[in-house]
Parts: structure tokens; C-alpha cells; sequence
């Protein structure tokens, strides 16, 4: 009888820990369902994320979204730049060309008039009608103060408006006679120490300061004297159909080194991010990736760029600045 009492207790014992053990399986094992579902849906959620939330610098936009953003992109179309020196000009009164002009005109007439009275005393030498040996010499005297007084107003229009004008050595005349009538302009050009190469350049724009995108050309030029109030280089040059005042200070530009070929982006595709200048190009509808772009060559309204964006691609000229805000909302690290 205690035999078969023990022998109840154990299978008691037996069953019991069976039942025990079991729970505990099942508890690991609704457990482990639980962080597979938990799994799951993390891997669910994931799948739907958006494209700029999984690599930095791609922005992934519904239609919805593109249209509330009113983003808007455009075709890079092919270009050609010249790197610009920046000069100052000072658009020359009027007034100080015709008084220079007159004591020209002035001197030349004085001059001819006493050589031609000098050349007409030596025709009479030896008749009844030659004038005495002091007329004569009074005449010569006459002539080479004159030839002097010449020389001296060539001289001073030199000093003043340069060695070399269109003008010289037997030049347009007209050239000068226009200059002192107010039309053309005559404009002074200072380029600052180091900013032109040893050439002089062949044709210069000028701009008035503060108001870019109206600029007219220049390709009369010639040097100037040195300005001491800008080391460099100086030139003078004609500026024909301009709205500029007399005495008006204006901008100068004139092209350095090579052509080179690239795009123009507008200022409004721009962002800056870490110091660092970017846009946007559109990849496909409504996916757009950030690209880094050289800014150091700004032109009207914009910025040339050779490299980093090419002719063909679409960028992003309205909305940029959202599409960085949006990068950096949905977890894409900017910079």
C-alpha cells in the first residue's frame, strides 16, 4: 500500500510539471509572436517611407504636395561665360573736351596763319614788294612761337586725354568734335592693381551702378593716364547711346581668359546649407535630389555654373527652399 501511495505521488508530481512547463512555452512563445508582429509592422511602416527619409539629399513629393509647394522646375539650356574684370568709369563733362578742343583749333589757326606770312615774306625776297631783313625775322619768330604754342596745346590734349586717341596722327577729327558736342560720351576707366592681364582688353561694358541689366558696349578704347586715386590700370573709352549724366560714376566690365561653356541657374534655385551652395535638379515627377554647386561666378540674376548641372537638366527655379525644409523635416540630413 505505500508502495502504490508513493507511486501515485510521483505521477502527480510528473503530470503537474509537465503542465507547468508547457504555460512557460506558451508564454515564450506569444511573446516571440508579439516582437515578430511588432517586426512586422516597423517593416511596414518602413516600406512606406518616403524616398528622402532613406538617402540624404532626395526629396520624394506627391502631386499634392508639389502643387500646395507651387514648385516649379526648368530646363538648363546651354550657355557660354568670359570671366569679368570690374572697373570704375567716370563719365568726362563735356565741357572740359571743348575747351581742349578750342585751344587746339585756336593754336592750329595762329600757327598757319604766321607760317603762311612767313613763307610769303621768303617768296618776296629780291622784288620790289619783300619786306625788310627785321620784318622778315619778326615773321620767323612769329612762326615758331606759334609752332610752339601748337605743339603746347597737342601736348596738353595728350596729357589730358591720353597719347594714343582716335584722333591722333591724322585720326577722325570727328571723333573729337563729337566728344566736345556731349554725343558720344567720353568715360574714364580705372581697373583695379592685378584685376587685367598684360593685354589691354579690345571691348569693355558699362553699367550704372546699382541698376544691373542694362549694360552697352564699348570698343573704342584707348589708355588714359594713371588715376592716383586707384593703383592699376586706365583707360578712356567712347560710350554711344547711353542715358548716363555727365560726372555720373559707373560700372565697367571687361572680359578676362577664356570662354567657357556651362548653364545659368537663376538666384531662386539656390539654397545655402553648412555654407555650402546648392539646388535642386528633378531626377523624375516628384523626385528631386540636391546637388552642391560653385556659386563663385555670379552673373545677371543668377549664377554660371560648369559643372554640377549640365544642359537638359530640369532644375528647381521656384520651391527650393521648401524642398530643403521638407529634406530636413522627413529625417534626410542636409549638408
Amino acid at each position: 500500500m505505500r508502495r502504490e501511495a508513493c507511486a501515485r505521488r510521483a505521477l502527480v508530481s510528473t503530470v503537474i510539471c509537465a503542465a507547468l512547463m508547457g504555460l512557460s512555452g506558451c508564454q515564450r512563445i506569444g511573446a516571440n509572436a508579439s516582437v515578430g508582429a511588432a517586426a512586422d509592422a516597423k517593416a511596414a511602416v518602413t516600406d512606406k517611407t518616403p524616398a528622402a527619409q532613406k538617402e540624404p539629399g532626395v526629396v520624394t513629393l506627391t502631386p499634392e504636395q508639389i502643387e500646395t509647394i507651387g514648385l516649379e522646375a526648368s530646363t538648363a539650356t546651354a550657355t557660354q561665360f568670359n570671366e569679368e574684370a570690374r572697373g570704375y568709369g567716370n563719365v568726362v563733362p563735356h565741357d572740359a573736351i571743348a575747351q581742349a578742343q578750342a585751344e587746339l583749333i585756336s593754336a592750329q589757326a595762329t600757327a598757319r596763319q604766321s607760317q603762311a606770312a612767313l613763307d610769303r615774306a621768303r617768296r618776296l625776297a629780291g622784288t620790289a614788294g619783300a619786306l625788310s631783313a627785321d620784318a622778315e625775322e619778326v615773321s620767323a619768330r612769329q612762326a615758331q612761337v606759334d609752332a610752339a604754342a601748337l605743339m603746347l596745346a597737342r601736348q596738353r590734349l595728350s596729357a589730358t586725354f591720353g597719347l594714343k586717341p582716335p584722333w591722333s596722327d591724322g585720326g577722325d577729327a570727328g571723333v573729337l568734335r563729337g566728344l566736345a558736342n556731349g554725343s558720344p560720351k567720353l568715360v574714364r576707366i580705372a581697373f583695379p592693381l592685378g584685376t587685367l592681364p598684360a593685354d589691354p582688353p579690345t571691348s569693355m561694358q558699362a553699367e550704372r551702378i546699382g541698376a544691373s541689366g542694362m549694360r552697352w558696349k564699348m570698343t573704342t578704347i584707348w589708355g588714359a593716364p594713371a588715376d592716383a586715386d586707384v593703383p592699376g590700370r586706365s583707360f578712356f573709352a567712347i560710350l554711344n547711346g547711353a542715358d548716363v549724366g555727365e560726372g555720373e560714376r559707373i560700372l565697367v566690365w571687361a572680359p578676362v581668359g577664356t570662354t567657357q561653356a556651362g548653364v545659368v541657374i537663376p538666384q531662386s534655385a539656390v539654397v545655402i546649407n553648412d555654407g555650402k551652395y546648392w539646388c535642386y535638379l528633378e531626377a523624375k515627377p516628384g523626385t528631386y535630389v540636391r546637388t552642391q554647386i560653385d556659386a563663385h561666378r555670379p552673373v545677371e540674376n543668377g549664377y554660371f555654373l560648369s559643372e554640377g548641372v549640365k544642359a537638359g537638366d530640369k532644375v528647381v527655379i521656384q520651391g527650393a527652399a521648401q524642398l530643403l525644409a521638407q529634406e530636413s523635416k522627413s529625417g534626410g540630413k542636409a549638408g
